[in-house]
C-alpha cells in the first residue's frame, strides 16, 4: 500500500511538471514549425524560379512579320533612328529606384498611354527608313500588362518588316520589397522599310551569379539582314546587317566590357565578308572620342562606362550628338527640376562601317517628355 501511495505521488509530480512544461514546448515547436515553414517557401520559390528561368539559346532566329516592299541597293540613302523607350512609364515625371530615385511603378496607366502615343508621334515626325526600339514591353506589371510592340504597330502606319527580340523575361520579380517589379516581358523592336531576309538574336553574356541571374535581363544583339542589290538590280552578294543594341547597365563594369567585345568581334566579322553594318541603340556607355565635358559627373549618381575605340579596327564609325544629352537621370523628375545641375548623359548612339557614308547623325529634342532618353537619328547613304 505504501508504494502505491508513492507511485501515485510520482505520477501526479510528472503530470503537474508535463502540465507546467507543455505551454513552452508548444511556443518553442509552433517557432519551430513557423520557421521551417518559411524557409520552405524560400526553397520553394529559389526552385520556381530556377525552372522558370529564361534561357534562350547563343544564337535563335527570329519571326520577321513581312510587311515591306522595298528593296535595297547600292548608292541608296536612307534615316536610321533609335531610340529607349523606357517602357512607355519614365516620362518626365518619373523617378525610379534604382537610379537612387523611390519609385517602382512609375508611372499610372493613363501616363502610360499619353508616352506611347509621344513616341509613336516622334517617330512618325522623323519618318525612319530603319527604327531600333528598346525597353518594348510586351506583358510587365510596370507599364500595366499593355502590349506596347502591338500599340506601336497600330500608331506607326508603313509598310515595315518588323523583329523583336527578348532581353527581360521574368514570370515575378520579388525585388524590392514590400513593393516588386513583378512580371516583366519586354524586349527589342526593329521596323524596317526595306525587306529583311534573315534576323537572328544573339545572346550576350550575363555579369550576375544565380539567382540574381534569374530574375535579371538577359541582353541580346538583334541582328536583321537586308540584301543589298547592285545599280542593275541584281544581287550584289552583300547585306546591310543591321544590330539593335542595349547593353548592361548595372553591373560593375566587367559585363559592359564583355558584352562590348563580342559586339565588337560580331561587327568585324560582318565587315570583313563586305557587308555594309550599322549598330544602334543604348549602349549605357559613351564613346572615348567624344567630348563630354558639358555633362559633368555629380556624386551618388549612376555613372555610365566608356568604350574605347581605338580598341575597334579603323573600319568604324563611332556616333553621338553631344549638343544635346541622349538620357538623364531617374534620381527624380525632369518635370520641375533644376535642369542646369542634372544629371544627363551620352549613352545612345551609332557604331557603322566606314563603307557607309554618314552625312548627319542628330539627338532629337523630346526634352525627355515620353521616355528618360531622346531619340538619335543618322543619315547614311551606301558607298564601296
Amino acid at each position: 500500500k505504501l508504494m502505491k501511495v508513492i507511485d501515485e505521488s510520482d505520477n501526479k509530480k510528472t503530470e503537474m511538471n508535463k502540465k507546467n512544461k507543455s505551454p513552452w514546448k508548444k511556443l518553442l515547436i509552433g517557432i519551430l514549425i513557423f520557421i521551417g515553414a518559411i524557409m520552405l517557401v524560400i526553397a520553394a520559390f529559389f526552385c520556381w524560379i530556377s525552372v522558370n528561368e529564361y534561357k534562350p539559346a547563343d544564337v535563335e532566329k527570329v519571326e520577321i512579320t513581312k510587311e515591306a516592299t522595298e528593296t535595297l541597293t547600292k548608292g541608296d540613302s536612307f534615316r536610321v533612328m533609335a531610340w529607349n523607350m523606357g517602357y512607355g512609364a519614365l516620362g518626365d515625371n518619373a523617378d525610379f529606384f534604382m537610379d537612387g530615385g523611390t519609385s517602382v511603378m512609375s508611372a499610372t496607366e493613363e501616363r502610360v498611354d499619353i508616352n506611347i502615343a509621344g513616341i509613336a508621334g516622334g517617330v512618325l515626325q522623323q519618318d525612319p527608313d530603319f527604327l531600333l526600339l528598346q525597353e518594348v514591353d510586351l506583358n510587365s506589371k510596370r507599364s500595366y500588362y499593355k502590349n506596347e510592340r502591338e500599340e506601336l504597330e497600330m500608331r506607326i502606319p508603313g509598310e515595315y518588316d518588323k523583329t523583336f527580340a527578348y532581353n527581360f523575361k521574368a514570370k515575378y520579380v520579388p525585388y524590392p520589397f514590400p513593393e516588386n517589379i513583378g512580371q516583366v516581358e519586354g524586349g527589342i523592336l526593329t521596323f524596317s522599310k526595306y525587306k529583311v531576309s534573315d534576323a537572328s538574336r544573339i545572346s550576350l553574356p550575363s555579369p550576375f551569379k544565380w539567382p540574381v541571374r534569374a530574375l535579371n535581363l538577359k541582353r541580346c544583339l538583334l541582328v536583321n539582314r537586308i540584301p543589298v542589290q547592285d545599280e542593275n538590280g541584281n544581287s550584289s552578294g552583300k547585306e546591310l546587317v543591321l544590330v539593335n543594341v542595349h547593353l548592361e547597365a548595372y553591373d560593375d563594369g566587367e559585363g559592359k566590357k564583355e558584352q562590348t567585345e563580342i559586339l565588337r568581334s560580331f561587327l568585324q566579322e560582318e565587315y570583313d565578308k563586305g557587308n555594309y553594318v550599322i549598330a544602334g541603340g543604348d549602349f549605357n556607355q559613351t564613346f572615348s572620342n567624344l567630348d563630354v565635358s558639358m555633362y559633368p559627373k555629380y556624386d551618388g549618381m549612376w555613372h555610365c562606362g566608356e568604350i574605347d575605340v581605338s580598341v575597334f579596327d579603323k573600319d568604324w564609325q563611332f556616333l553621338m550628338d553631344n549638343s544635346y544629352p541622349t538620357c538623364r537621370s531617374l534620381d527624380k523628375p525632369f518635370a520641375g527640376a533644376d535642369r542646369d545641375s542634372f544629371q544627363y548623359y551620352m549613352i545612345d548612339g551609332f557604331v557603322v562601317s566606314k563603307n557607309v557614308e554618314v552625312s548627319n547623325v542628330e539627338t532629337i529634342k523630346a526634352y525627355f517628355a515620353p521616355s528618360d532618353h531622346n531619340p538619335v537619328v543618322i543619315d547614311v547613304k551606301l558607298g564601296d
